[in-house]
């Protein structure tokens, strides 16, 4: 969903979505419009969807980031038009500002199901405006801000913007985790960290607009309010074009190593995903979750200086040739050296193949000296290429290769990473690559050591 961040996938996303948008429909049944006038239902329902519409037309860049990181975004989003719905709250009762945010939802654009995800969105706002409205004057709000008693209305108006703040996260972690399977115990806090401070901030933008709105000023305070939030949504829009910018040289990256080696196709966005899933079972911040995403991503990127005719040898690979393979960790990491936004993901690229016990390459480094990334990473390349088929060996069973990373954790494996990624791939279950026709006699690199003879795992 736009504003949550999530995708409705499966019936469990749908299911809570219905829920939700049930919710909405029964707190503005229950709390009722109210007597007032609907002209300032409409204005402000009318600035709110010509907010989101600039804000969501300034930040269209035609890529879509991953869960996660939409999250942030999202936060982002909403807050660049939150004064209206915090003045919404302010100004009108809790059923009459729970409509001021739904025709800005509905008529935005929406990825499919279109129709479900601009309800989800409509009734996400209005619950979380709802909630504000009903906080304000459960702190004797209105009769303060119509007094304009300062700094006494600051209380009840901090408070309505927590209550939003609140009901918003909640709420988008809960799409999040029915949806994505994600884990609560790392959603819950990194959602509503993430929006309180924008909560706070643009909540006194919210109120200036109450106050202004109550006098002389009118509907034209919401122009003098909204002005400066115009250029801060530009900002954001650069932002977005940003990332834009990064996951489309992370995505030329990848495909330039699919195509000089086409038989590990899917194994990179496998890896990235198995080791998203030991991150979060290690709770991991957010922004490294997003790194981290990106090094297992592009871990094998050293491909690219790796010559073709050893990548696509059909059997076994000379001394010569194992050293060419065993260089693939240092050309990745020469490869994305100045690249500034992969930070801590450079060093999980170059060391993704050192060991525990000090046998692995390309410095040799052993225990604590391995960087996190890299340990990280080792387990869940290991992980995707015993359960992957390929062209010298068919993929092994997941029970049977959980069985193997046990086996060697603690001599080529982190223990704590290998018992992360078991607890995730239980607790969400792994899906191996499936071989596409012809793929069994194809060509294919093993892991840059020689196999054993016996049922054991490559390095």
């Amino acid at each position: 969903m736009a504003e949550a961040g999530g995708q409705l996938l499966g019936c469990g996303g749908r299911v809570y979505a219905a829920v939700v948008i049930a919710l909405a429909v029964v707190c503005v049944a229950v709390c009722g419009v109210g007597a007032g006038p609907w002209s300032p239902i409409v204005v402000l329902a009318v600035l709110h969807g010509a907010c989101e519409w600039l804000v969501r037309r300034q930040a269209r860049v035609g890529a879509t980031a991953s869960v996660g990181a939409a999250g942030g975004a999202a936060v982002t989003r909403w807050a660049a038009f939150f004064p209206v719905l915090l003045a919404a709250a302010l100004l009108l009762r809790p059923g009459a500002a729970a409509l001021v945010p739904v025709a800005g939802a509905v008529l935005a654009t929406a990825a499919p199901p279109r129709a479900l995800r601009r309800a989800w969105n409509a009734a996400q706002l209005a619950l979380a405006t709802c909630a504000a409205s009903a906080v304000f004057r459960a702190a004797d709000g209105p009769a303060q801000l119509a007094r304009h008693q300062f700094p006494d209305v600051l209380g009840p108006t901090m408070l309505a913007a927590l209550a939003f703040c609140a009901v918003s996260g909640v709420l988008a972690a809960g799409i999040r985790i029915t949806a994505e399977g994600a884990d609560p115990r790392t959603v819950w806090g990194g959602v509503l960290l993430r929006s309180l401070v924008p909560c706070l901030g643009y909540g006194l933008i919210g109120l200036m607009m109450a106050v202004l709105w109550q006098g002389r000023y009118g509907v034209l305070s919401a122009v003098l309010v909204l002005l400066p939030l115009t250029v801060s949504s530009w900002v954001f829009a650069q932002f977005q074009r940003e990332e834009a910018a990064h996951q489309a040289t992370v995505s030329a990256l990848v495909q330039a190593v699919e195509i000089k080696d086409e038989y590990t196709r899917g194994h990179s966005e496998r890896v990235s995903r198995a080791s998203v899933l030991i991150a979060r079972e290690l709770r991991m911040t957010e922004e490294r979750v997003a790194s981290l995403r990106i090094a297992g991503v592009l871990h094998d990127i050293g491909k690219l200086g790796v010559p073709t005719r050893v990548l696509r040898k059909s059997g076994p690979l000379t001394d010569d040739e194992h050293e060419a393979v065993q260089l693939h960790p240092t050309f990745g990491h020469e490869m994305v050296r100045g690249i500034g936004f992969l930070g801590e993901a450079r060093e999980g690229i170059l060391h993704h193949h050192e060991r525990m016990d000090g046998r692995g390459y390309p410095s040799g480094l052993s225990g604590a000296q391995i960087p996190e990334f890299a340990r990280v990473i080792a387990v869940a390349d290991a992980f995707d290429s015993m359960t992957s088929t390929r062209s010298y060996r068919r993929g092994r069973p997941v029970d049977e290769a959980v069985t193997e990373l046990e086996r060697c954790a603690g001599t080529q494996f982190d223990p704590m990473m290998v018992a992360a990624l078991i607890r995730a791939v239980r607790r969400h279950g792994w899906r191996p690559a499936q071989p596409r026709p012809g793929d069994e006699a194809a060509p294919d690199l093993p892991l840059g050591i020689r196999e054993p003879s016996r049922a054991g795992l490559a390095g």
